[in-house]
């Protein structure tokens, strides 16, 4: 097993592999394991040693969990890519390294199947699906941790062994509270995934091309953008009740607007436009997005510009509204603070947002609004770690920065924002009528912050609600000597 040190030329760029530039550190070896093998040698090693150790499959934690100056051995899942069909399990077998465009690409070529992940092709499937996975399909087809049959994991027994556990959805599978752990608590918790199965729910047979939703046959994407010089307070109040209104209205399993997903880019006044970015799957788009439209921006009563395009599937997913995600992204510093909305924002949120979003203070950044529910919402909270089931928003507070000086007002700015948004409740989106909860997959330390959570409600609740005492107990059976661990890891029962 190789271990890649500061002296070796590729130390740099894979130390430097991380979406976040706000945070950096520097382990005392990097290791690119081949092999669930190979990762379960190098766990044994760092445990002998009584190193540190973290995982990482495509660097795009939004907190420093994995460039933890603390962090002493970092195993990079980078080469391990494989995705092939497995029939004798009837699912997709992915191994943790393989991006999420990697994973869609192989899928629709081999068989013309898609999973519903994430928006940005970069991302590392092993951290990724273990959180939950939201995406641009998740209204058509839930998440992808909806359709986990298996995933492999080494893990760390009381003895201090290393070995590797395969546990599925079967229910008479003696490991399956550790696949049910893999729905949604989130990664670095229990163990290293190497590999994933993945099956829809309702699949039967053992036909890799019924296994997966039938990919779209083609994706339509709208972008409206409204110039805030024109946007005063009284449209800008309509823009966002109006979209929480269609999301309330729209967000039900069997909506016939599923197939529709957009988010709503409340931008600071500085950065010049608001905006609607979206998409619709199949033949039916144009009245879809005609319908959204009309519920949604004509009502402002503000000229804006539309943009559609129609494009094949494939070359969506590997390239989704470039702007997005484009060259530069990699060297900005973020702060993102997430929520899950059960109602719109009320009359006093939206005034919150237009007095943080008008400010005059040199920031970039703003309040991002995505379409959440739909088949999200035909899942008990219990069938799954994700518990959050009756959502029809997710909703981020966010900023970024390049200049170090701009670190500080652009974290106070994201904060005091954050806070005074969800001021009747502590400042954090508590599990109530309104708000419930943040998703895992979108880490916010401050949350655990009692300074910035006055709410009484502990961090692990927003972001677990009442399956947190059941994945303590898995927890505690599968690494018991807590060597997986971060700022916001389960804790052992």
């Amino acid at each position: 097993m190789e271990k890649i040190t500061p002296e070796d030329i590729r130390y740099s760029d894979l130390a430097d592999k991380r979406f976040n530039k706000r945070f950096a550190g520097k382990p005392e070896y990097i290791v690119l394991p081949t092999s669930t093998a190979e990762v379960t040698a190098a766990v044994q090693e760092a445990v002998n040693s009584k190193r540190r150790l973290v995982v990482r499959s495509g660097g795009h934690c939004l907190e420093g969990f994995v460039t933890d100056p603390a962090v002493q051995v970092l195993l990079d899942m980078s080469m391990m890519t494989n995705i092939s069909y497995d029939t004798g399990r009837a699912a997709f077998m992915v191994e943790a390294g393989a991006t999420v465009g990697e994973t869609y690409r192989r899928l629709f070529l081999g068989w013309g199947v898609v999973l519903p992940a994430g928006e940005h092709p970069g991302i590392g499937m092993g951290g990724h699906v273990v959180g939950g996975a939201f995406g641009f399909l998740c209204r058509e087809y839930g998440l992808a941790a909806d359709y986990l049959y298996g995933v492999e994991v080494v893990t760390v027994d009381a003895s201090g062994k290393a070995h590797a556990v395969i546990a599925t959805r079967e229910t008479n599978d003696p490991n399956r509270e550790l696949w049910w752990a893999h729905t949604g608590a989130g990664g670095g918790n229990l163990g290293i995934v190497t590999r994933y199965w993945l099956r829809s729910p309702d699949a039967i047979g053992n036909d890799p091309y019924t296994a997966l939703p039938k990919a779209p046959s083609s994706i339509t994407t709208f972008r409206v953008s409204w110039d805030w010089k024109q946007v005063d307070e009284g449209a800008f109040n309509r823009l966002a009740k109006n979209f929480g209104t269609w999301c309330q209205q729209n967000s039900g399993a069997h909506s016939p607007s599923l197939p529709l997903f957009s988010i709503l880019f409340l931008n600071h006044r500085n950065i010049g436009k608001l905006e609607i970015k979206g998409l619709v799957t199949g033949a039916n788009a144009r009245q879809l997005i005609d319908d959204h439209l009309a519920d949604i921006a004509v009502p402002v009563g503000v000229p804006y510009a539309l943009q559609t395009e129609e494009s094949p599937w494939l070359r969506f997913a590997l390239n989704p509204f470039p702007e997005l995600f484009q060259p530069g992204m990699d060297s900005v510093a973020a702060k993102v603070k997430d929520a899950y909305f059960r109602q719109p924002l009320t009359d006093s949120q939206v005034a919150t947002a237009y007095r943080y979003l008008t400010i005059e203070a040199p920031i970039g950044g703003g309040l991002g609004m995505a379409t959440y529910g739909g088949k999200v919402n035909a899942v008990a909270h219990d069938a799954t770690a994700t518990a959050q089931r009756s959502c029809i928003m997710d909703v981020a507070c966010n900023t970024g920065w390049v200049d170090p000086k701009s670190a500080e007002p652009s974290l106070a700015w994201v904060r005091n924002f954050y806070k005074d948004l969800f001021a009747g409740s502590g400042g954090v989106p508590v599990p109530n009528e309104q708000t419930d909860g943040a998703m895992i997959n979108h880490p916010d330390t401050d949350l655990a912050d009692p300074a910035l959570n006055q709410s009484g409600t502990p961090w692990y609740t927003l972001y677990y609600k009442d399956n947190y005492p059941r994945l303590q107990q898995v927890k505690a059976k599968w690494d018991p000597l807590n060597i997986f661990h971060h700022a916001l890891s389960i804790q052992p029962a």
